[in-house]
């Protein structure tokens, strides 16, 4: 996906995305959220593009009054996305919209807790224990892109936002297809 591309350092990899993947994935580890081989679903990693076209105008609305909550809410939707790859894929991967679909249930500002309650369907400790995680990821990511001193507004801007948004998606999946049983092992 083109446009989504970060540019490339001079080993050809997207460095922010790289250093975001190891901070995050790390933490994770450390906290047992994920294993140390993440997992693949190449369904829910297929539906990336999709859904970062159709968040990206309310993520950058959001970002400048609340950064955690438009990094955060995308955490929430690789976690819902996963759940519904494990329950209803036929049926959820038809829907065109997948991201609208979740936000208009309640709105942008309480999609999170429509994740938590109506997707995930945590209650009580789970719930509360979910929301500081994902708040700290979010934490975690905005510093490092605070970190990177671009100038807001600009393309260099854009790509390292976009790429938080799909280390955070892809670690919301990662989580939650660990914690509905699926690892990863060596064979």
């Amino acid at each position: 996906m083109e446009i989504f591309k970060e540019p490339l350092g001079s080993d050809g990899k997207c460095l922010l995305e790289q250093e975001l993947r190891k901070d995050l994935h790390q933490f994770l580890l450390s906290m047992n959220e994920v294993d140390e081989r993440l997992p693949e679903c190449p369904d829910v990693e297929e539906k990336w593009e999709e859904i970062a076209k159709a968040y990206i105008p309310d993520g950058i609305r959001e970002f400048q009054d609340y950064p955690s909550a438009s990094l955060g809410w995308m955490m929430y939707i690789g976690m819902a996305l996963a759940k519904m790859w494990d329950t209803e894929w036929e049926i959820y991967s038809k829907i065109d919209d997948l991201y609208t679909y979740m936000r208009d249930k309640r709105g942008y500002d309480s999609m999170d807790e429509y994740i938590r309650e109506d997707v995930l369907l945590l209650q009580g400790n789970d719930y509360t224990v979910l929301e500081k995680m994902v708040g700290e990821c979010a934490s975690r990511v905005y510093n490092a892109l605070m970190r990177q001193r671009l100038e807001p507004g600009t393309k260099d801007a854009f790509y390292a936002y976009v790429a938080c948004l799909h280390q955070l998606y892809l670690m919301g999946a990662a989580m939650q297809l660990k914690r509905m049983g699926y690892h990863m092992t060596n064979m």
